[in-house]
């Protein structure tokens, strides 16, 4: 187990816990995926919350503020005691792993779909559907992103499984097979 596994995998595995005392394992989900975005597209709140600068009651005033409207009271308690902890520094990651755990106790695999352009909902389902029968599983989590470099097609990743199925990648084998 890697280094920072050892240190966030308790935290996630408490806040499981304590999410499925209470019922709430889907909505936790929910919440803890849209904070992990909003995280992501606001680097200024990370960098805030992990600053060394900032006071602990400072800290728990910025949390109080944005999320007390927004999140369960279950995941606004566990902000503050990882800002108690001096641990809100690796929030992304505990967070992170607070659903990797979620989906290896449910079953769900994990499936990354990098293409040129964004996919219609018809697409994504029959992305899904290849993928399922690849993975041989029966629930399948979807992460879908562009990269324009594709200039087509699509990449697919579950697990260690790959699926290169891009415009990019049939060009560069071309070019392999005709300069031989």
């Amino acid at each position: 187990m890697p280094l920072l596994n050892s240190v966030t995998t308790p935290y996630a595995e408490a806040l499981l816990q304590v999410v499925n005392e209470n019922l709430q394992t889907e909505e936790m989900v929910s919440e803890v995926k849209q904070l992990l975005e909003l995280l992501n597209d606001s680097p200024e709140l990370e960098k805030a919350l992990s600053s060394p600068i900032l006071e602990t009651e400072a800290k728990k005033k910025i949390i109080i503020e944005i999320f007390s409207n927004k999140v369960n009271s279950s995941l606004l308690n566990f902000l503050k005691i990882l800002v108690d902890r001096q641990r809100i520094g690796i929030l992304t990651s505990i967070l992170n792993r607070f659903l990797e755990i979620y989906r290896e106790n449910s079953n769900i695999a994990l499936a990354t779909v990098t293409s040129a352009v964004e996919l219609t909902d018809e697409q994504k389902g029959l992305i899904t559907q290849k993928i399922v029968n690849i993975a041989g599983t029966e629930k399948l989590e979807l992460v879908t992103k562009i990269d324009p470099s594709l200039i087509g097609g699509f990449v697919a990743s579950v697990g260690s499984k790959v699926i290169d199925a891009s415009l990019a990648s049939q060009i560069r084998k071309l070019g392999l097979s005709l300069s031989k």
